[in-house]
């Protein structure tokens, strides 16, 4: 993608204006972000998703000021009647399971895809909302039909309610209105607080990028890095303490064995490209309510597409798919990161694949991970 073009997208930015001036900075309102937007899942198929098995998908309800939350699957009897207001359908992981809406997310790929969540498309009658509220992660919120009210603010008192099962602000100070139409489209940084309510039915889609937090990251990398199989034999190498003398506060923990645990870790993270691997595949790893259909893979060389579900990175010296990691180099290297990129391979790309690289290709075949372009 050519990030020095003028978008529609962001408003007349190009996409290295938006990141240099918005991204993780300011909010950003965008009239007709989509001139005349179609949203490629209606009511009727969202409500068919929300009630399936493995769709991430919840109701919210605000009856005369009490919150109730539903999480799924919420069957179409379920729902509410339309004419009830004050309710919202939200349906996570959208793009997982509809090819139109993974497209429409191409559009946002001047952000790098290790920062990819997922699209949730919410659907509320008139009044329907989740109440005030900010969210740790980057967010486009994409009007897609009938209209919605934004009040966003910097938020400075993050109490939240404590009678409610939602993560509501007690005390929300709204600085800014919008209300925005089908096409218009609302990015909004971490922590910026939101309160978007219907007026009338309406469909929102909201793109959002996920913040790595610290925490969670370390406690996902280490055991990938402990399971590294060179990584100076950690699981053979026994603490020894024969020197250890009787003590008299048994409870104490030897400072010998915290060394031993502090030496255990610095081996992992000192083994040439552990962390690298470790990172990407913890990045590209499905989410837990994510399969793939294996089958048997023919006739690759008319043209391959990656499987909407699947997440591709790489690195300087790796390719990473759906967890799994692969070292890479050479004419194969580029071949591969270029499906990366691109999420297809071409009869002509494919000409130039190694034998290796074309059993491989097959391997993610039968897989799932990929398919054979249809003609």
């Amino acid at each position: 993608m050519q990030t020095d073009l003028p978008l529609v997208l962001l408003g007349g930015l190009t996409a290295q204006q938006f990141m240099r001036r918005h991204w993780q900075k300011t909010p950003l309102l965008v009239r007709q972000a989509i001139p005349d937007f179609a949203p490629p899942v209606l009511r009727s198929r969202l409500f068919e998703l929300a009630g399936q098995e493995g769709v991430e998908s919840r109701l919210a309800q605000n009856v005369n000021g009490s919150w109730s939350l539903r999480k799924g699957p919420v069957p179409r009897r379920s729902l509410p009647p339309l004419s009830r207001p004050n309710w919202t359908l939200l349906v996570q992981g959208v793009d997982l399971h509809d090819d139109a809406i993974h497209t429409l997310m191409s559009r946002f790929r001047f952000i790098p895809d290790a920062r990819l969540d997922d699209l949730m498309i919410s659907f509320a009658t008139d009044g329907g909302g989740v109440g005030p509220h900010f969210d740790s992660y980057d967010v486009f919120l994409l009007q897609a039909h009938g209209q919605r009210r934004w009040r966003i603010g910097r938020q400075k008192d993050l109490r939240m309610r404590d009678d409610v099962p939602m993560k509501i602000l007690a005390d929300f100070q709204p600085e800014q209105d919008y209300v925005l139409d089908p096409g218009d489209m609302l990015y909004l940084p971490p922590g910026w607080a939101h309160d978007g309510i219907a007026q009338g039915q309406c469909m929102t889609y909201s793109v959002g990028f996920r913040v790595p937090e610290r925490r969670e990251l370390a406690r996902e990398l280490l055991p990938r890095l402990a399971d590294e199989d060179g990584v100076d034999d950690l699981r053979r190498v026994l603490y020894r303490d024969a020197q250890q003398p009787a003590v008299q506060a048994p409870a104490e923990i030897p400072a010998t064995l915290t060394a031993f645990a502090r030496d255990a870790l610095e081996r992992a993270l000192a083994e040439p490209l552990a962390l690298e691997r470790a990172l990407g595949e913890v990045l590209t790893e499905p989410k837990p309510h994510v399969w793939f259909d294996p089958g048997q893979c023919t006739g690759l060389e008319r043209g391959v597409v990656l499987d909407r579900r699947t997440r591709m990175l790489f690195d300087s010296q790796h390719v990473f798919i759906n967890g799994e990691s692969y070292r890479a180099s050479g004419r194969d290297a580029a071949l591969v990161r270029k499906l990366a990129n691109d999420r297809c391979l071409g009869t002509r790309e494919l000409r130039k694949a190694s034998a290796d690289a074309m059993a491989l290709l097959a391997s993610w075949g039968d897989a799932g991970w990929l398919h054979v372009t249809e003609n």
